[in-house]
Order: structure tokens, then C-alpha cells, then sequence
């Protein structure tokens, strides 16, 4: 049976976040590639779009290491408000099992979109929120903080590709099954890497 929560509805949650701010910034045809309530089928892609006649890949990284209030954070029911690590968490390894190479590697996409989050809510109300229409998913989900990084894929991978083995590997639970993760501080990251686009806070424009 599918695993509709945990990490695989943060990626959702953020995926459509994401979407959005997309068709809100001018971007036509913006598609998600694999739609929920379906998380089964991995994809390095999770969004396409079109600008300038060029249809764009864009793989979305959803990260709640986000939170600043100590209240929130320290609160059990707030699975998706965790402190703010900067850093970057890179999938090396999708399935701990099988040894398949995460999306880092594999990925087709033209960008990654690394959105960073706060979520106030508990993750069976934002479960609920992501079966319903957008305006009663933007006007009810509690987003504290946001910021979305845009980061061109290919200097990314091989980037990563030389580097990666610097920094300690950390699973973390993906759906039914274990992935591997390299915590990059982003500080890092966004030194070695050229054309990595800050655009900040996306979800409070978006509910209008």
C-alpha cells in the first residue's frame, strides 16, 4: 500500500506550492508530472512548464528544517516543523536496499527547486487540505515561512559529483523504504555553484 504521509506528503505539499508560484509567475503549462494522490512512480522530474517557447524540467526538493519558534518546534504533533538547519539535503541513494542512485544523479531536470518550509499544522490536516480544490488549499494551509532556492541541475551534479563524499551520509525514511542523504550547508553550495536564484518567501501571495 502506498505510504501517503510523512516525507512523501511534505514532497506533495511542496510540489504544489510550487506549482503555483509557477503559473503565478507568468510560466505557461505548468504540469505536474506524477499528480497526487499517486506518489508511487519516482520521477527525477516532478513539474514541467514553458517559457520563452522551451518547455523546462524542474525536480522540486520539499526541506521543513525551516522553523524559528521554539514553541512549534518542540511540538510533537508538528511533524513538519522542524529548526532551521541551513543546509541542503541531497538525495545519493533512493532506496537503501537496492543501492539505486538518488536523484541527484539521475534527475533529467532542467532546475531544482529547493523549497524550505515551516509548516504549523499536523500532518493529517495537511493530508486533508491536499485532496481539496486551490483555494481551499491555500487559504487553509499554514505556511509560518518559506523560501524557495532555484538551482540550475547540471553545475549542481557535478558539482556534487566530486564533493559529495566530504560530507556525512544521513537516512531518512522516503514513503515504504530508506534513502541516503549528503547535508550540505548551503552557505557552501550556493558559493560553488553559479546562476542559484534566492527568491524568497512564495506562499503568502499565493492564496489571493
Amino acid at each position: 500500500m502506498a505510504n501517503h504521509g510523512g516525507q512523501t506528503l511534505l514532497q506533495a505539499v511542496g510540489e504544489r506550492v510550487v506549482a503555483r508560484y509557477l503559473d503565478r509567475s507568468g510560466m505557461s503549462a505548468v504540469e505536474f508530472v506524477n499528480p497526487w494522490p499517486d506518489p508511487s512512480v519516482k520521477s527525477g522530474v516532478d513539474l514541467t512548464y514553458r517559457f520563452a517557447g522551451k518547455t523546462m524540467k524542474v525536480k522540486v526538493k520539499t526541506d521543513a528544517y525551516f522553523g524559528n519558534d521554539l514553541r512549534k518546534i518542540a511540538d510533537r504533533t508538528l511533524t513538519y516543523y522542524r529548526p532551521e538547519g541551513e543546509s541542503y539535503a541531497f538525495e545519493a541513494i533512493s532506496n537503501a536496499a537496492t543501492r539505486e542512485p538518488g536523484w541527484i544523479f539521475n534527475s533529467e531536470a532542467d532546475e531544482l527547486h529547493y523549497y524550505l518550509l515551516a509548516l504549523s499544522q499536523p500532518e493529517e490536516e495537511a493530508a486533508a487540505l491536499m485532496v481539496e480544490p486551490d483555494e481551499v488549499f491555500f487559504g487553509e494551509l499554514k505556511i509560518d515561512r518559506d523560501e524557495l532556492h532555484i538551482i540550475p541541475m547540471r553545475p549542481l551534479r557535478e558539482w556534487f559529483e566530486a564533493h559529495y563524499e566530504e560530507y556525512t551520509p544521513r537516512p531518512v525514511i522516503v514513503g515504504t523504504h530508506s534513502a541516503w542523504f549528503r547535508i550540505i550547508p548551503r552557505d557552501v553550495v550556493d558559493g560553488a555553484i553559479p546562476g542559484i536564484r534566492v527568491v524568497g518567501s512564495v506562499f503568502a501571495g499565493l492564496a489571493r
